[in-house]
């Protein structure tokens, strides 16, 4: 092995939604140092609270308290480590193309603090090649070391599931890799040390960025085939969901659900693949089309919707309709890429009574990033009888609404995640 675990020093860029988990697990068998360019995100956290949610108050601050845990923005508090993780966002453009900058920006910090021997390892979800092509050059540039003679590198793409406290990061099976046999050992036993089941050990850094990279793009392209065959059934008036019933009788039919598809990996980690397959000739038709149709749901939802109180008698213009849940998934706030903005911006184009409850969502955070203002409190719904209501997200607190109550005589109910009773509802993906 490279070095002993005993004298690795760790420090973690970026403390959002990966690296706060990573970092807090990690500071239970290491000296770990959280940095993040926010301060007002490392003065939460530092205070024992995380406003994700990932990590809860009592493990925080036990790590703070007991295992010596720190976050900060200052570049000296990490100079003394010598591994180093890179858990920064990987976005697109509003072409969709991938926007490398954050990955360049926590280069370039790394490249600021590193000494010879140090490793640096990235988690960030990315094409083959980024992390040796794109990166390392980057922490070359700013160190004036050489890769692989004065400083090393790892790459183990992230697997953390907002809001999922089941697949915890302690519990995740890990890929991990290294720019050399020796790192990959060294790297793969760093993981080990603090993961319950284990790593899986790549041949190279470009197989385990593929590894990543292929994961969400499956996903990606099942739930588009099932959104596509919602659309066909809606259209011949069959319950996809009673077809979906049936099919899964059979032993070997895959299990899944049409619905929105947003959040910051699933509808945004394929085009990443997509661009770099163009590059070598390779047009991915399916993942492409994959991609077209899930971004297309929210639409989909909001004209069904309109669809269906067209059918009622419900006039559009003017209507009064309210959308349940803004974040981008269940029993979590995150709004990252939510396609719920989606069904609001089409009924926007008929009516401006339309109300967002989100008790999950910051309504700050909703506003500065959708300019939209949400409702927070069930209290200031329960005077209005509104002519439509749609079911986005299935957060538990819905579960506890009568919705029936919220509706007016002859509205309409939608229902986006196939949970509501089918006799309060009008149609449902």
């Amino acid at each position: 092995m490279y070095k002993s675990l005993q004298d690795t020093k760790i420090a973690v860029i970026g403390l959002g939604y990966v690296g706060l988990p990573l970092a807090r697990l990690f500071s239970t068998k290491f000296k770990t140092v959280g940095y993040d360019m926010n301060q007002r995100r490392v003065d939460g956290l530092m205070s024992g609270h995380d406003a994700t949610l990932e990590v809860s108050d009592e493990l925080l601050q036990e790590a703070i308290n007991k295992h010596g845990f720190v976050c900060t923005t200052d570049l000296e508090a990490i100079r003394d480590c010598n591994y180093y993780v890179v858990a920064v966002p990987t976005p697109v453009d509003e072409n969709n193309r991938p926007d490398l900058r954050p990955l360049w920006g926590a280069s370039e910090v790394v490249g600021m603090v590193i000494s010879k021997g140090d490793v640096v390892v990235y988690e960030s979800t990315v094409y083959p090649g980024v992390t040796e092509e794109e990166c390392l050059p980057v922490v070359e540039k700013v160190s004036g070391m050489k890769f692989n003679t004065d400083f090393f590198a790892g790459y183990s793409p992230e697997r953390i599931n907002p809001g999922d406290k089941e697949h915890t990061v302690e519990k995740i099976r890990k890929v991990t890799s290294g720019s050399t046999p020796e790192i990959a050992d060294y790297v793969d036993a760093v993981y080990n040390s603090v993961l319950i089941n284990g790593t899986h050990k790549a041949p190279t850094i470009k197989v385990a960025e593929a590894s990543k990279i292929i994961e969400n793009s499956q996903r990606d392209v099942n739930i588009a085939f099932m959104n596509e065959l919602a659309k066909i059934f809606n259209a011949m008036g069959i319950d996809t969901q009673d077809v979906i019933d049936a099919a899964a009788s059979k032993w070997n039919f895959i299990k899944l659900k049409p619905g929105l598809v947003g959040g910051h990996c699933i509808s945004v980690d394929p085009y990443y693949l997509i661009q770099k397959a163009q590059v070598y000739g390779v047009l991915p038709r399916v993942m492409f089309n994959a991609r077209r149709l899930n971004d297309g749901m929210g639409e989909y939802v909001a004209e069904q919707t309109i669809k269906l109180m067209n059918k009622k008698g419900v006039m559009v213009k003017d209507a009064k309709i309210l959308i349940l849940g803004i974040t981008f998934k269940e029993n979590c706030p995150d709004i990252r890429n939510t396609k719920m903005v989606d069904i609001y911006h089409t009924l926007k184009e008929y009516t401006d009574n339309i109300t967002i409850y989100d008790p999950w969502a910051n309504p700050e955070s909703v506003k500065k990033e959708y300019g939209i203002d949400i409702a927070s409190n069930l209290s200031l719904l329960n005077s209005k009888l509104y002519d439509a209501v749609i079911l986005g997200v299935a957060h538990r607190e819905f579960m506890q609404i009568d919705i029936c109550s919220l509706v007016r005589e002859g509205g309409v109910v939608y229902d986006v995640k196939g949970i509501l009773d089918r006799s309060i509802i009008d149609g449902r993906l």
